[in-house]
């Protein structure tokens, strides 16, 4: 039996955004995604404004970042995991598919719910639309880069952006869920 392995790929992550992670962002208002559940969290700040040791970006508006190990695993608010997941496939999309060569260090974050949907949904449909032309032969080229990975085929990164659209979208996809129990109790109080 033959697989169409970029089929494979594809179908995996594109059936789960269609059908379970972008449906759940209908309608994140700017409380939820700056909602922060406990002190502390890492975000998405106006530049200047971060209290973490180090920020992210190249606009008006930064990503709290620091080099692990730490002391306590940060927890972040859904602005900062979509910072994450937008950075990481411009990032991806610059370097594969034609976009502008960025990463999370000089991308331009979202200061607002709608406008980071607007990035997340213009990333991602480049991301899939790339991954799709590759197919099974495009996956099994070398990445080239960074060292460590630059023999391993182009489906081990195209797996691993799987895996984090998915481990983030569903953090995410849980904030929201705790955001509506209990954290816009806590706002309205």
């Amino acid at each position: 039996m033959d697989v169409d392995w970029g089929a494979e790929v594809v179908d995996q992550i594109d059936a789960h955004w269609q059908g379970r992670l972008r449906p759940r962002l209908e309608g994140l208002s700017d409380e939820e995604y700056f909602w922060e559940p406990v002190a502390d969290c890492w975000t998405v700040s106006r530049r200047g404004q971060s209290s973490a040791p180090v920020s992210l970006g190249a606009g008006e508006f930064t990503m709290d970042y620091a080099e692990p190990p730490y002391e306590l695993e940060p927890v972040t608010t859904i602005a900062w995991r979509m910072a994450h997941l937008i950075g990481g496939l411009a990032s991806t999309n610059g370097k594969q598919f034609g976009g502008p060569a960025v990463g999370e260090q000089t991308y331009c974050y979202a200061g607002t719910a709608e406008q980071a949907l607007r990035q997340l949904d213009a990333e991602y449909a480049v991301w899939i639309d790339g991954v799709r032309t590759m197919g099974t032969a495009g996956l099994a080229e070398p990445q080239g880069e960074p060292a460590a990975f630059a023999h391993a085929p182009m489906a081990k990164k195209m797996l691993y952006t799987n895996v984090e659209l998915i481990h983030h979208g569903a953090e995410i996809c849980l904030l929201r869920d705790l955001y509506l129990r209990v954290g816009s109790a806590a706002i309205g109080s």
